[in-house]
């Protein structure tokens, strides 16, 4: 019962995903520009998180200085990701970007969780996970042949 809010969170995150890409990607066609679209994305969240912040949060900015310098690079992974997305969904189509984006993401997590790199408890590959692997890559390529 505790993982249905979580699974639920990620359901609606994942379609939020999917509209997201073209979204950014018709305010590129509408502005010339996939970064001025990105930026606009970002600053647009970036408001939207600062008020949930202040009214649900506000742990104080003075907290970020005990973070490890490398984790304040989450934001140019997202930054580069709304922008590749804007780019390549016009291009590609939206599902053969969004799958690509998507197995390499498990490909990575699967590599990151059978290392514990990042701080995440280690979680080896067994043969149930690469076979899902494989399964989601020749999933690319059927999307992608359409």
């Amino acid at each position: 019962m505790a993982a249905i809010l979580p699974a639920f969170t990620m359901l609606v995150a994942g379609v939020m995903l999917a509209v997201q890409a073209p979204t950014n990607a018709a305010l590129g066609r509408a502005t010339g520009s996939v970064i001025l679209a990105a930026l606009t994305s970002f600053a647009i969240g970036t408001a939207a998180l600062a008020a949930v912040w202040a009214v649900a949060d506000r742990t104080a900015p003075a907290m970020l200085r005990q973070a490890p310098a490398w984790t304040l690079a989450g934001g140019f992974y997202g930054a580069f990701f709304v922008a590749a997305m804007a780019f390549a969904a016009p291009r590609l189509g939206l599902a053969t970007a969004l799958a690509i984006a998507i197995a390499s993401q498990l490909v990575a997590a699967a590599v990151i969780d059978d290392r514990g790199w990042l701080g995440l408890p280690v979680a080896s590959l067994g043969p149930g996970k690469l076979a899902g692997l494989a399964m989601i890559l020749i999933g690319v390529v059927l999307v992608r042949r359409g």
